[in-house]
């Protein structure tokens, strides 16, 4: 019987439809609904309050990579994530238009589409496809909410996505990450991985993202994004223009970012929203 229940578990956290169906009911309690933007190459999942939103300064949180590989040498089918973090820390957003937007080929409804190969969520995780595709569902939010400004927030490998598409718009206020791997050369020398040659790295646009504000938080006690990748992506910025980054004492990759969020991003959200 033990066996079994261990089986079930596991099919648990592994069917992508649960996932699903998880943060569908993780968000309905907040009077959220989803939705599916066709942006690009592929169709987008987000999630956004039923309720009409109408404001200056529109928030979307972006998701990690999620379910990539189900262990070191074997690549998921589907990469759901199993913990919607960064769907978590939307719904504890305190105030003004908000978002949630998933990457590509997570949380699709049914069989993955034709495009949903796995170069997606493993070395093209953060290729220039996967950004033009994010790129084109924040203008599809934007629109929606009549926001002429925007704050990106990401969490782990959402924040290289955030980071990128911060790089590339001009619209954006605000740069917030957590646990991200901001420089992904060093992150995966640090790790002992293959480098991403399929995407594109943040810390090459340190020119560019010099004129955003930002704000990335990591886990004193994050093993699967040190702090080091961290002062490394900001060591590349002049002096006066370098991010700020704070080291959590206690905290890791997923812990424990949710109870503090509130508290955390209140006092740094833009005014006149």
């Amino acid at each position: 019987m033990m066996l079994v229940c261990i089986m079930l578990a596991g099919c648990a956290v592994i069917d992508p439809s649960l996932r699903l169906q998880r943060a569908d009911a993780l968000a309905a309690t907040a009077g959220w609904e989803r939705r599916t933007l066709a942006a690009g190459d592929f169709a987008l999942t987000s999630w956004s309050p039923a309720a009409a939103q109408s404001a200056v300064t529109l928030t979307v949180y972006v998701e990690g990579d999620g379910m990539a590989w189900l262990s070191a040498s074997t690549v998921s089918p589907d990469p759901t994530p199993v913990q919607a973090m960064a769907l978590q820390l939307a719904l504890r957003h305190p105030r003004g238009a908000v978002a949630y937007l998933a990457r590509p080929c997570q949380f699709q409804a049914g069989e993955l589409p034709a495009a949903c190969r796995s170069a997606l969520w493993t070395d093209a995780r953060y290729s220039r496809q996967v950004i033009d595709s994010m790129n084109a569902a924040l203008d599809q939010l934007m629109q929606r909410a009549g926001a002429r400004r925007l704050v990106l927030v990401g969490y782990s490998g959402g924040g290289v996505v955030a980071a990128l598409l911060a790089a590339r718009r001009a619209d954006v206020v605000l740069l917030l990450t957590v646990a991200a791997n901001l420089d992904t050369v060093a992150w995966a020398r640090l790790q002992h991985l293959s480098p991403l040659a399929a995407s594109l790295n943040p810390a090459d646009y340190a020119t560019q993202l010099a004129r955003v504000p930002q704000q990335h938080w990591v886990g004193a006690d994050d093993r699967v994004v040190p702090p080091a990748v961290l002062a490394s992506y900001a060591a590349l910025f002049p002096a006066g223009a370098r991010p700020q980054v704070t080291v959590v004492p206690g905290f890791g990759h997923a812990c424990c970012w949710q109870a503090g969020w509130t508290a955390m991003v209140t006092p740094l959200l833009p005014s006149g929203e």
